[in-house]
């Protein structure tokens, strides 16, 4: 690695680190605002609290939605001959990610640091079209599935938040639960202790989804400038990983193959090239250790093509005929087999763990005014600020058990509106901030991907 490269690996790694810190204070609001502004919790107290549950969720997060970032674009994409352009790319997206997250926080905004992310992801993969004339630089089957879950998380939380705050009015008849917060008043004991346990939920579940999303941009980083290195996981047996690509290519080998169409064909034949490839090269290895450094890319896309494959198969039960069991075993094998790429040191764990801890204990104030005050015509009630939190607990632990990112952001603040319309209708609601946030949501995407995409090509051009 020369001198230029590992100062360039140093900048994109820090930047990294800043974006996870800006994600901490840029979402923090969402996390503490019902505390805060319903007395619940002094600020400083709030803060820290909510940073620390950050923290924890990071660390016992696993790294599913990490690998969903990572596997946002395809490694001929991630990992150039060129390490250079690999550099560029990493720059490029931190960059107008940082940029959004910190202009829409400046401004007092809820906006989504996922859609963010996602946006300046998919900046860079489109201005490869610009390059190579190709739309293959996205991994669009990933981009869809992480496009859905962020488009229909902010409604699945506005009519859940409408639902549970029925429940509560059915079953808690306490009418103090429903008024507005007095200023410089405490609420009662058994109120602070519901909003300390949404509070804390909302902390440890953005920890375990946003915090991942900071660990795969660090591992995105890695494996781009260093993939010799980062491919695989030199603590798995490669003899194990063996088992369950030969299992999966006998599952799939048993079925009538005569029935495949064209896609079906490709990923049947792309598992029985890479089954060989791999079983071929890792024959008399047990570790990745033992791999020379220049293949060791080469077993990582052994790896990913099979599994990526397999899993299309899968989801084909029309052309595919296998048995339930064997549709069971499959998947198995295939999640057992990923264990080899998906990886993340402990280093780049509890690194990314303190950035976004740090980042969530400052910088609440902008967001928290129009979380309480400015959604609804009315000041947040007791009840409303814990059903939104209710609604983004639920909703962003669903997200990280299916691994995929979700808006912590999107899903508090509708949940808050859903609230708001739950009271008093959709009259209840203030029209210019649902305006600005809805502006916001909408026009994330479009400006993330054009300033990444700008900038990539702008760095791209500038490094080589």
């Amino acid at each position: 690695m020369t001198t230029g490269i590992l100062i360039l690996l140093i900048i994109c790694l820090f930047l990294a680190v800043a974006f996870e810190f800006v994600n901490g204070f840029h979402d923090t609001a969402n996390a503490v605002a019902t505390v805060i502004y319903t007395n619940s919790m002094k600020p400083t107290t709030a803060v820290v609290y909510s940073g620390l549950l950050n923290f924890l969720g990071v660390l016992t997060g696993g790294i599913g939605v990490a690998m969903g970032i990572v596997n946002l674009l395809p490694m001929e994409v991630l990992v150039d001959t060129n390490p250079y352009n690999g550099i560029a790319m990493i720059m490029a997206l931190l960059i107008s990610a940082i940029i959004w997250n910190a202009g829409t926080w400046y401004f007092g905004i809820p906006s989504s640091s996922s859609h963010t992310l996602i946006g300046s992801i998919l900046g860079i993969g489109l201005s490869f079209f610009f390059i190579n004339g190709k739309l293959d630089a996205v991994n669009w089957d990933k981009a869809i599935d992480t496009g859905w879950a962020l488009l229909i998380s902010p409604f699945g939380g506005f009519a859940l938040a409408i639902v549970i705050l029925f429940i509560f009015k059915r079953f808690i008849k306490n009418d103090s639960f429903y008024k507005e917060a007095v200023p410089g008043q405490k609420p009662p004991i058994w109120i602070r202790m519901i909003l300390w346990t949404t509070c804390g939920t909302v902390s440890f579940f953005h920890g375990q989804n946003d915090g991942q999303k900071g660990v795969g941009l660090v591992m995105m980083i890695l494996i781009a400038v260093m993939p010799s290195y980062y491919s695989l996981d030199e603590s798995v047996n490669l003899q194990s990983i063996n088992a369950n690509v030969v299992s999966i290519e006998k599952i799939i080998s048993a079925t009538d193959t005569t029935k495949f169409g064209a896609d079906e064909r490709k990923n049947y034949n792309t598992i029985i090239s890479h089954t060989k490839h791999y079983s071929e090269a890792i024959s008399t290895k047990t570790l990745a250790t033992e791999i020379e450094l220049k293949d060791r890319f080469e077993l990582r896309k052994d790896i990913v093509k099979i599994t990526k494959a397999a899993g299309k198969l899968l989801k084909n039960r029309d052309n595919v005929a296998i048995t339930d069991k064997e549709a069971a075993t499959l998947k198995t094998e295939i999640e057992s087999a990923k264990k080899l790429v998906e990886f993340a040191p402990n280093w780049v764990i509890i690194m990314i763990s303190i950035s976004l801890g740090l980042g969530t204990m400052i910088g609440w104030k902008r967001v928290v005014k129009t979380i309480g005050e400015k959604i609804g015509k009315q000041h947040m009630s007791y009840a409303q600020g814990a059903s939104a939190e209710i609604v983004a607990s639920i909703g962003i632990g669903v997200a990280t058990a299916y691994k995929v990112p979700v808006s912590t952001t999107h899903m508090l603040s509708s949940g808050i509106m859903g609230s708001m319309v739950a009271k008093k209708g959709l009259k209840n609601l203030q029209k210019k901030t649902v305006t600005n946030i809805f502006l916001a949501w909408v026009l994330t995407l479009p400006v993330t991907i054009i300033l990444s995409g700008g900038l990539f090509l702008l760095f791209r051009w500038l490094f080589n």
